[in-house]
């Protein structure tokens, strides 16, 4: 799903979740052609599979809505999970880093990438039956640490971006010092798969005669009215943050 769609359609929230959800919903059981990428062993979803998506637009939708990546990998025998900035371009993911990072050590370097959206709470009339509506990437592979200057600052210019649509050319860029105090990892969207979880609760029938409430409690992300800081001068322009301020990659 694109999130630029969700800025053209003025919805409250409640029912701008129910459309997210009904998108999805539609996309994911939709039978026209899509490109999608292919299972591996290691991506195919077995629990519940029914809430596994492999279609591409539905994949990038998700990825470009997030803000914040985990990315786990083994570095001498001892596992680690950060979390950290990301921006995708195309078929391809890249990874954020300060040159000191334990992640940004090797050239070449296994990991898993995930993305997590939260939608909304499920409250179901059991406490068994309670969960969580959600949509989820996970990305199997060998990212690369990018050397070349040019290929550096252009994921720069992507992680600046992906917050703020044209922010990259408003504001100043990266000096020499500064390219070399950060690092970047490159990882291509190859082993890739996303798990949905839309809709109501799903209870016992018993338990529907049950006086206990059940439904969805949306969670929605929103952005507050912009702060300046002490130093900020007078006229500048505030930056414009809406659903349809976030880039879209293709």
């Amino acid at each position: 799903m694109d999130p630029s769609r969700l800025a053209k359609v003025d919805l409250s929230p409640v029912h701008r979740l129910g459309y997210i959800q009904e998108t999805m919903e539609t996309s994911t059981h939709s039978n026209s052609p899509t490109e999608a990428y292919s299972p591996t062993e290691r991506t195919q979803v077995r629990r519940l599979a029914k809430r596994g998506v492999y279609d591409k637009e539905q994949v990038h939708g998700i990825l470009d809505e997030g803000y914040i990546c985990h990315v786990g990998f083994v570095l001498d025998g001892q596992p680690f999970v950060i979390p950290t900035a990301y921006a995708r371009s195309g078929e391809q993911i890249y990874i954020h880093g300060a040159p000191a990072s334990r992640l940004m050590r090797s050239k070449e370097v296994d990991v898993c990438l995930t993305v997590t959206l939260v939608d909304g709470l499920v409250v179901a009339r059991s406490a068994f039956h309670t969960s969580i509506n959600y949509r989820s990437v996970v990305v199997l592979g060998r990212a690369r640490l990018i050397t070349d200057v040019d290929e550096k600052r252009k994921a720069l210019r992507l992680f600046t971006n992906h917050l703020i649509a044209g922010r990259w050319e408003q504001a100043k860029e990266p000096t020499v010092a500064e390219l070399k105090a950060t690092s970047v990892l490159a990882l291509p969207l190859e082993e890739v798969s996303a798990k949905v979880r839309t809709g109501p609760p799903i209870d016992d029938e018993e338990d529907y005669a049950l006086p206990i409430w059940g439904g969805v409690i949306p969670i929605l992300q929103s952005f507050g009215e912009p702060i300046p800081d002490d130093r900020a001068l007078p006229g500048t322009v505030v930056p414009n943050l809406s659903a349809g301020s976030r880039t879209n990659r293709t």
